[in-house]
């Protein structure tokens, strides 16, 4: 960001009604839910499309089941994607079932593995059906608008200069970093996590086949997820420990990961250099308070969560439809107050906290066990060994990875054709 870019003079405004930062999940369907509604509505997403490699591409029942409630399921499910039913993994050479979906009372009792770019695709195409919703891609916000102590709308940069986007509610999707968070002064409570990760992919051949989804050895960890002509992977290791793991080299790395992951080998020379291996740092923090006046933050730039159960899409998801559940009527009349803004984070705080202390729980337990190392042999946690044994007890986890806490279901209003309008108009100042 460039250090005078909020004090220059836009060269034009746009009025619309609630304006969207962050064209990811939370603000896609969240964009999606209040055109249907006939809200005037803007999505401001800064990059020129969606192709981001290394973002989350696991959508989980929860999620399949608000598609089917917006009568987008047949479509969706119609694009490319792989589907995931039971957890697998290794532990200390033990295999252990971690969870299974198939055991859920649930329509889709499946994870879709899809490339999150799809995802967010499906939803602007969808989108186009309502002329109160307008996506302004390469547009990236900058600074936030203030009348005083409210906040009006979003500075923002384009290809053709700086917009201001006046807003009577700003909404904030704009991810773990957060332009509109750091610029509102809002605290974050920081909770911690013991681990990064490295990402990257591996070829696979149509004749491979393995249902393995988690390894876990002495001072190692692996997750692979089967993406049809390419293995993804996910080599967990300790936090701060890329550069130690840097210098080791390459060929160290590989040779580590070939070990655990024998099915890896044929393809794993496509992996050149560290170049082909991308640092996701794993944060685990929410937002003290998710509110300004004419401000609310929701999904990652509210809450990070760890990777752990991949559901991180899901509740920016989730959020994004109790935000319209609660918000979509009232926006119709004006901008909400900020108890009435409020209101969504007392909905959606519970599940963020629980999912959190959950994930903590995995990552005390298992994972920083798994990553201390030394020369003793890697037990299975008892915990572990139980929902292996017995597979009613799989119900559980599965619930919690694919369903979750206090699930959203869509009860915003849609609007009649005839009461769609036009969002926004855009004079020259």
């Amino acid at each position: 960001m460039e250090a005078d870019t909020p004090q220059r003079t836009p060269r034009h405004s746009v009025r619309t009604r609630c304006c969207i930062v962050g064209g990811g999940p939370a603000g896609m369907m969240l964009g999606y839910l209040l055109g249907r509604a006939g809200v005037d509505v803007v999505v401001l997403e800064k990059h020129a499309d969606f192709f981001r490699d290394f973002r989350g591409d696991t959508v989980h029942p929860s999620t399949l089941q608000v598609m089917d409630e917006l009568g987008l399921i047949d479509g969706f499910l119609r694009l490319p994607h792989q589907r995931l039913q039971t957890l697998d993994g290794l532990i200390g050479g033990s295999k252990v079932r971690i969870a299974d979906l198939r055991r859920l009372h649930t329509k889709y009792p499946f994870i879709a593995f899809m490339p999150q770019w799809d995802f967010l695709n499906f939803l602007r195409e969808a989108g186009k059906r309502f002329a109160s919703l307008k996506v302004l891609m390469n547009t990236e916000a900058v600074d936030l608008i203030r009348h005083g102590e409210v906040i009006a709308g979003v500075r923002a940069r384009t290809p053709d200069g700086i917009v201001d986007i006046e807003a009577d509610l700003t909404i904030a999707c704009d991810g773990r970093h957060s332009t509109v968070r750091e610029r509102a002064g809002l605290s974050v409570e920081e909770i911690g996590a013991p681990m990064d990760v490295l990402w990257f992919r591996v070829r696979r051949t149509p004749d491979q086949s393995e249902n393995l989804f988690a390894r876990v050895e002495t001072g190692k960890m692996m997750v692979t997820f089967d993406r049809g002509d390419y293995w993804q992977c996910a080599y967990v290791i300790a936090k701060g420990q890329y550069d130690a793991v840097k210098a080791r080299g390459l060929p160290a790395l590989l040779d580590d990961v070939v070990r655990m992951a024998p099915i890896l080998k044929q393809g794993i020379a496509e992996v050149k250099s560290f170049d082909d291996v991308k640092l996701l740092t794993v944060a685990i923090n929410r937002l003290k308070r998710w509110t300004r006046p004419g401000l609310l933050l929701i999904g990652d730039a509210a809450h990070a969560m760890s990777p752990v159960g991949g559901v991180g899409v899901n509740l920016a998801v989730q959020d994004a439809v109790a935000t319209a559940n609660l918000l979509a009527d009232k926006l119709s009349r004006g901008c909400p107050t900020e108890d009435e803004l409020d209101a969504v984070s007392r909905r959606r705080a519970f599940p963020v906290k629980m999912t959190q202390a959950m994930q903590v729980v995995v990552q005390n337990n298992i994972i920083s066990g798994a990553l201390k190392g030394g020369d003793r042999p890697l037990k299975v946690p008892l915990i572990v060994r139980l929902i292996t044994a017995l597979p009613w007890f799989q119900r559980i986890p599965a619930r919690f990875i694919a369903i979750g806490v206090r699930p959203e279901h869509v009860h915003s209003p849609a609007a009649p054709q005839s009461q769609r309008r036009d969002p926004v108009g855009i004079m020259s100042r």
